[in-house]
């Protein structure tokens, strides 16, 4: 078999009308900011997934989980190819931290409209097929 395309996921922590982005180091996308995510395993569920990726990588728990969206996302430099699937989830609990120092170089609370840039590729592309909060 050839080469695949990934499934990642992307998740939305909301709070207080902001939510939670991260500058990425260390992986493709490198200094672009990120929502917390990661990569859908096999014969889990996309809830499951997104609740580990949250508090592996931002010590935060989250609720009300939902599918928002989903783009296709072609990184041509790494010859990398993803459908991420983007979710939208209510913050729980826990204090935000950089779990993986090694891959995130800090978290920030932003609203829609300060996204800082450059933003990480299928955050660029949700944004450009219209998809809001």
């Amino acid at each position: 078999m050839g080469k695949v395309p990934r499934v990642g996921v992307g998740v939305f922590v909301l709070k207080n009308g902001k939510f939670l982005i991260g500058k990425r180091i260390n992986a493709h996308g490198e200094g672009s900011w990120s929502l917390p995510g990661g990569h859908l395993e096999f014969n889990e569920e996309l809830e499951d997934c997104a609740k580990r990726e949250v508090i592996e990588e931002t010590n935060v728990n989250i609720k009300k989980i939902k599918v928002l969206t989903v783009t296709n996302d072609i990184f041509k430099k790494e010859g990398k190819h993803y459908i991420t699937i983007f979710l939208l989830s209510d913050y729980e609990s826990g204090d935000v931290k950089v779990m993986e120092p090694e891959k995130c170089q800090g978290w920030r609370w932003v609203s829609w409209e300060d996204i800082p840039k450059p933003m990480f590729l299928p955050l660029e592309n949700m944004i450009k097929q219209g998809t809001t909060l």
